[in-house]
């Protein structure tokens, strides 16, 4: 039998081709006729009755979803499903409605090619409460960046194992899904001289700049057995940060970069959010303006508030101008508006950029909100001293804010009594992350909300690989009977770093 490279198999599971090896005695290899799901199925965003279903076809065809009560699909219920086609780069999703509340839902994906039948895919969710019960998610960001892809000396990216293996309800996914801005490379040499290995394609050969490029940046992870093996078992709210498109843009930024021959961010920010909404669980008719952010409510314990801090913020700057700019004024009343009308005892706020962390950009600018000073609020801290100051006037109580986005985990409690600004009641920001992607070193946070750092867990060096651990995802528990919410950091395969519980109020 001839062997194929690694690499090229690799290759033609992100193009969506058939590989088969030729043998002396058999002949020429032959291409199955029948279609296939390259890269597995996901399911996100559920509801009381239903979730949304993704999947990708290697030609034309028609997703067919069935739903049945356990996985021996004896009472299966059909639904047929949109047309995948070149168009989408043969990804598609389907609204599933219907069911039950509060029910393991196993569903398979079959395609059909004008009459033929893929092999299906199964995968299973679990329908939103209806009432109060105990409810676990969790949350963490950042794949494959810093040059650290699907690294096969260690199975991949095993950390989505081990989150699937803690049966949460729903993921939320902070952002950083792909790093598009940043090739993979074969073998990375470490400081210490240890080598990592990567499976490599030719998508992540270069930075993102065509439509086909981004959507190979999805594509490439999804190669990976584990993230596969996640997608097919827990449900994603998933939302986007920087490099989806490329490191800390803004919109209306022009590059100064060699790497770069098209220099509009905008026009590559328009095929990454193109591919985003292909490759992703994501319905964009069910979101606030067509893109990310959006209210999703779990049942009477919880809503979750997922933000968008890139399509609408200011450009980096020194951020300490009179008033800026991270979510826009529409999503800022928005955010006020649905926290203040929530019903939820606890409502979550997924922000995809850290409030009170010095993030720098350059030399003299900033990323986030936070701009280094300690003091009043300035630039883009001015909306979120707004914001603030609204649900401590309006008594919005048990408010959470979940992040990702620098590389580590940690606990933050913010409080008037160590604040230069004083109008707001206390509450808690938790970080986590990476998932796969060079760890970060702790950075400094600004005084003007008042945060302290209940617990950090950070890398001694930026950039530090996965090999030396620093990889992070969190864990929130809400029991049904007392409604105290739990947070637990945890580290690459699931031990306890910190736990925190608050009492509802």
């Amino acid at each position: 039998m001839t062997a194929i490279p690694r690499r090229t198999v690799l290759r033609a599971a992100l193009l969506g081709l058939a590989i088969a090896p030729a043998t002396a005695a058999c002949g020429p290899a032959l291409v199955t006729t029948r279609p296939k799901l390259t890269h597995g199925v996901a399911s996100g965003f559920p509801r009381p009755d239903g979730a949304v279903i993704w999947a990708r076809s290697d030609r034309p065809a028609t997703m067919i979803v069935e739903t049945a009560a356990t996985e021996s699909f004896s009472d299966a219920r059909r639904f047929s499903g949109p047309a995948l086609t070149p168009d989408t780069d043969g990804t598609g999703r389907f609204r599933l409605t219907g069911l039950p509340a509060d029910t393991e839902v196993h569903y398979r994906v079959t395609l059909d090619s004008d009459g033929t039948l893929s092999e299906p895919v199964t995968g299973v969710f679990r329908t939103a409460p209806a009432s109060a019960r105990n409810v676990r998610l969790i949350w963490s960001g950042d794949v494959a960046g810093q040059g650290f892809g699907i690294n096969p000396d260690l199975g991949g990216m095993k950390i989505f194992r081990t989150m699937a293996d803690r049966n949460p309800q729903f993921f939320i996914h902070s952002g950083d899904t792909v790093y598009a801005d940043v090739p993979i490379p074969e073998t990375l040499t470490l400081p210490d001289g240890r080598v990592w290995r990567n499976e490599t394609s030719e998508a992540k050969s270069a930075v993102a700049q065509t439509l086909d490029q981004y959507r190979g940046q999805h594509a490439y992870n999804l190669t990976d057995a584990n993230y596969r093996y996640f997608n097919a078992r827990v449900p994603q709210l998933v939302q986007w940060d920087d490099h989806e498109v490329l490191n800390n843009w803004y919109p209306g930024e022009i590059l100064d970069s060699d790497k770069y021959t098209e220099k509009r961010v905008d026009v590559l920010a328009g095929y990454g959010h193109r591919a985003f909404h292909e490759w992703q669980p994501i319905e964009p008719r069910e979101t606030v303006d067509g893109r990310v952010y959006q209210r999703v409510s779990y049942g009477p314990l919880l809503d979750v508030f997922l933000l968008d801090m890139r399509s609408y913020k200011d450009p980096n700057s020194p951020n300490r101008q009179p008033r800026g700019a991270i979510l826009g004024a529409a999503q800022t009343e928005w955010l006020i508006d649905a926290l203040a009308s929530s019903k939820a005892v606890w409502k979550i706020v997924a922000n995809d950029l850290p409030l009170a962390l010095v993030v720098p950009d350059g030399k003299t600018d900033f990323e986030a909100v936070a701009n280094g000073d300690n003091g009043q609020p300035l630039g883009r801290e001015t909306e979120l001293a707004h914001i603030v100051s609204q649900l401590k006037a309006r008594q919005v109580h048990n408010v959470v804010w979940l992040t990702a986005d620098v590389h580590y985990t940690a606990a933050h409690e913010y409080s008037p009594t160590r604040a230069a600004f004083t109008d707001f009641d206390p509450f808690w920001e938790f970080v986590s992350g990476p998932l796969n992607a060079g760890a970060g070193q702790e950075k400094p946070l600004d005084a003007t909300f008042g945060p302290r750092a209940d617990f950090v867990h950070a890398a001694p060096a930026d950039q530090s690989s996965p090999l030396d651990g620093y990889q992070h995802f969190g864990q929130i528990d809400i029991d049904g009977g007392s409604g105290d919410l739990t947070v637990t950091l945890c580290d690459a395969v699931g031990s306890a770093l910190y736990t925190r519980t608050l009492a509802r109020t």
